[in-house]
């Protein structure tokens, strides 16, 4: 960008979000927030605010399940031993919830890999659009050394959430979407031909392609959604003696690396 072109914003600023008018009103994509959207329950609004436009009821109950299916309360998994370490220690609930948000986004677990599962299907999906068959598709990704993300689960071999998921789904309507039957032609395919199980993120991104989501506006959503699991993981170390989230004795540490450091070098 040429830098001159800053000089069109360096006083005023250009936006179409939207506007807070203090004591007065606050503008969302054009509407009143307080006086137009204020019927929105707040993952409604959120999906408005990210979109520009309502979705409908629908998509957002279902972008609800995806929240309420991952809400784990357990703080030795995910983000959520990262929030009850925070409270252990005794830092502040936001910092602890940040610091907890900032490792959804792993290389096996999280945002990244679903994002990366939603732009398969896109491709996938483009590939037949072309005349191509899904499974040459599927075999030339995995011949490239692609993972395929929504296929394995790193700590077991099926999930549960895929068929409260799939419930979901059909009650809202979303169960016979183009890329959700893709989605299990996949797992049929790999399944059959490398054991692989089918984990949340392949519903979950066969779905959101199904709704029409792109990918930054899916890792926009997703991006709170373990925070109901973290909360009270943070809550519970925070109540307990300080330090005794899985505290490890020194002793107990095995080590295979260099020997014992000589200080006096």
């Amino acid at each position: 960008m040429n830098h001159e072109r800053l000089y069109e914003t360096e006083a005023r600023l250009v936006t179409r979000i939207g506007k807070a008018f203090l004591t007065e009103r606050v503008v969302m994509h054009g509407k009143d927030l307080h006086h137009e959207l204020d019927h929105m329950e707040w993952l409604h609004l959120y999906l408005y605010a990210i979109l520009g436009r309502d979705p409908g009821k629908n998509v957002a109950n279902m972008l609800n399940c995806y929240w309420v299916g991952s809400s784990y309360p357990d703080p030795s998994i995910w983000p959520n031993h990262v929030a009850a370490l925070a409270g252990s220690v005794r830092t502040t609930p936001s910092l602890g919830m940040m610091a907890g948000l900032s490792i959804s986004e792993a290389s096996i677990y999280g945002r990244r890999p679903e994002v990366r599962a939603l732009d398969f299907f896109y491709r996938a999906g483009k590939w037949c659009d072309e005349g191509g068959k899904l499974v040459d598709f599927v075999d030339q990704e995995k011949a490239q050394g692609r993972i395929l993300y929504g296929y394995g689960r790193p700590l077991a071999k099926t999930d549960e959430r895929v068929a409260f998921t799939l419930d979901k789904a059909k009650e809202y309507g979303f169960s016979d979407g183009r890329h959700l039957k893709m989605a299990f032609e996949v797992y049929e395919h790999l399944n059959e031909k490398h054991g692989y199980a089918m984990n949340v993120a392949a519903v979950h991104a066969a779905l959101a392609a199904d709704m029409g989501f792109t990918c930054v506006e899916y890792q926009l959503l997703l991006s709170p959604g373990f925070s109901t699991g973290m909360a009270p993981c943070f809550k519970d170390a925070k109540e307990r003696p300080e330090g005794s989230f899985f505290p490890i004795r020194c002793e107990s540490i095995v080590y295979h690396g260099r020997g014992k450091r000589d200080w006096d070098e």
